[in-house]
This record gives C-alpha cells, sequence and structure tokens, in this order.
C-alpha cells in the first residue's frame, strides 16, 4: 500500500501487523488501546460518527474504507468526526480516485491509502495533477474557505 497527502507519496507510520504504532479493526481497538501506544483504527464507512466520540481522544488515527469509488458516505462521516472535534490523523483507504482526491482532502481527510496495483496505474502526478485542476470550491470544507465566504470578505 501507498499512502498519498497533498504534497506526494509519504511514508506510513502506522502498520497492521508487527512493530508499533498499530492500524487495527475497531473491534480490536480497545484491547490495542490498553497497551498504551499509538493507535489507529479501521472503520467502515458505514460507522455511525457517534459511536466514535468515546474513541475521538484515545487514538491517533482514523482509517475510512471506501469500498467502491462511487460510495461516498465516507467523506460524509470524515466531516462529521472533524466537526466532532477529532484532530488526530485521517485517511481514506480503499477505492479512491484521483479526480477525489481534493474532495477527500477538503472534508478532513489528511491521506489517502493506495494500493500498489492502483498506484502503478495512477502514478503521484495524476493524483496531484487532479489536485491542483480545482482550487475553489463552492461547498465549505474544513481545508479552504468557499467561493462565497471569498467574496464576502471581498466585499
Amino acid at each position: 500500500m501507498r499512502l498519498l497527502d497533498r504534497t506526494g507519496w509519504i511514508a506510513d507510520p502506522f502498520v497492521r501487523d508487527g512493530d508499533r504504532p498499530t492500524l487495527v479493526p475497531f473491534a480490536q481497538a480497545e484491547s490495542a488501546i490498553a497497551q498504551g501506544d499509538p493507535i489507529g483504527i479501521e472503520i467502515a464507512n458505514t460507522t455511525d460518527a457517534g459511536a466514535l466520540d468515546p474513541w475521538l481522544g484515545r487514538v491517533d488515527l482514523i482509517a475510512i474504507l471506501f469500498p467502491q469509488h462511487r460510495d461516498g458516505r465516507g467523506f460524509s462521516l470524515a466531516r462529521q468526526l472533524r466537526e466532532r472535534g477529532f484532530a488526530g490523523r485521517l485517511r481514506a483507504t480503499g477505492a479512491l480516485i484521483p479526480d477525489q482526491f481534493g474532495f477527500a482532502l477538503a472534508c478532513g481527510f489528511d491521506e489517502v491509502e493506495i494500493d500498489e496495483t492502483r498506484a502503478g496505474r495512477q502514478p503521484v502526478e495524476q493524483w496531484l495533477a487532479a489536485l491542483a485542476a480545482i482550487d475553489l470550491a463552492y461547498q465549505d470544507s474544513a481545508a479552504r474557505p468557499s467561493i462565497f465566504e471569498l467574496r464576502r470578505r471581498a466585499a
């Protein structure tokens, strides 16, 4: 798996097996947190944001699975987690495409995890070009002001 943020490929400090820090399924979070090491949890995009409230200050990373690129529930969940005060890393993982990269960052994701096959078909330059292609949005975001807000400030 490759990890991408707004600057390009980055190293992944969370692992699924092996040395700490660890990335575990949500069902294993309690036992992993008890060990006292930095922890990341993987959740489905159907997870209720409210169910994560007790965990928001206890985990360092939340990875949200996108089972299909046309299923946008993970974007809404990321935004809800940010609005609920989660300040750790948010990772989108699964079937995303480069055209969704900017939207993922605007919703509050810090990074996108891409499998090796997809990374081979869609090199980092394609992801970064898609990010740079649209620099304004009508929606408010966690990353930048909307077009409406920019117009209001200019008035």
